[in-house]
């Protein structure tokens, strides 16, 4: 038993390790960049720690733009873990914000979170279904899909589902009641974190400790010999797509119900393909997709306040976001 959990914690130490290592590489490229362009990186650095966690009104900041971050890196992650290079999130999520929002308006809360989770399920049901069954390449058809979903986003809202009375497209405005809780009101950082949270925790019991879950890391390591275990590959594929659909339209819905309150073009700013990076720098384990979605709403919520006390430009935390993004696909240690 004992040595369970030891290798359990090993386990997790990796998985800090592994996120934290291409954040550094990134401070150290960007730093150079700031020293070439005649600023001091110490002190910049230090104004962005202080704007991500100096203080409760930052930190709740930073953890509002890390929660949609959660549900895109958490719906990555699983289809990661199958094996299934999924990039369809963000149509998932923009689908779910949409279905989520519309619903809301005429049902309750939970009926929009429902309503968003099914949205999202929907979009990834095709691809999922195509690479089982005929092992079409699921990057060109979730990738494609995403530009499916923005095009009948962009059409419902116009044509069936504007509110009256708004210039730029959005749908009516979500009843007070089925917002979702604020947990700090003057910040912005609702429920839906925990939610993220509470599924977040429930991945990490499950693929450890789970049929499926066993499964699902069998086949993402080597499905051919998953196959020859009695491993229904293709079902497993299925039911990671529609689980990484789900939790993805349900982020979509959370983002509605509990920081937009409606459904508006321009909806997410590519909550979705930073998501990947956030699985990709986790390396698609519970403690790193926390640890990755926290780094990358810091860099969020502290660049947008950072340049009013600085000057230097916004474009370096882009480049710092960047450089974490390109490291984070750099295998340093060999998968487990």
């Amino acid at each position: 038993m004992s040595v369970y959990k030891g290798s359990n914690t090993d386990n997790h130490s990796r998985a800090f390790i592994r996120a934290v290592v291409p954040f550094v590489i990134a401070l150290v490229l960007g730093g150079i960049v700031l020293l070439a362009t005649g600023h001091n990186p110490l002190e910049f650095y230090q104004l962005l720690v202080r704007e991500a966690f100096g203080g409760t009104d930052r930190i709740a900041a930073t953890l509002a733009a890390a929660t949609p971050l959660l549900f895109t890196g958490l719906a990555t992650a699983i289809a990661f873990r199958a094996g299934v290079f999924n990039v369809g999130v963000e149509g998932g999520f923009v689908f779910g914000g949409l279905i989520g929002a519309t619903v809301a308006v005429h049902a309750d809360l939970v009926a929009g979170m429902l309503a968003g989770a099914l949205a999202g399920v929907l979009v990834s049901a095709v691809p999922g279904w195509l690479k089982a069954r005929w092992n079409v390449d699921e990057v060109v058809t979730t990738l494609m899909f995403n530009f499916v979903v923005a095009g009948l986003t962009g059409w419902l809202v116009t044509t069936f589902l504007q509110a009256r009375g708004v210039a730029n497209s959005a749908t009516p405005l979500i009843p007070q009641s089925s917002w979702l809780p604020d947990l700090l009101p003057p910040y912005g950082l609702t429920s839906g974190v925990l939610v993220a949270l509470a599924l977040v925790a429930l991945y990490a019991v499950w693929i450890r400790h789970s049929v499926l879950g066993y499964e699902l890391r069998q086949t993402g390591l080597n499905s051919r010999f998953a196959a020859a275990q009695g491993i229904r590959v293709g079902r497993v594929i299925i039911v990671s797509m529609l689980i990484s659909g789900a939790i993805a339209g349900l982020g979509g819905a959370a983002h509605a119900l509990g920081v937009v309150h409606r459904f508006v073009d321009g909806f997410s700013p590519g909550y979705g393909f930073t998501g990947i990076a956030v699985a990709l720098l986790g390396r698609n384990s519970a403690v790193g997709v926390v640890l990755g979605a926290i780094l990358f709403g810091a860099l969020a919520s502290a660049g947008t306040t950072a340049q009013l006390f600085s000057h230097i430009p916004l474009d370096i935390v882009d480049v710092l976001s960047g450089t974490v993004m390109i490291f984070a696909v750099v295998r340093l240690w060999r998968q487990r």
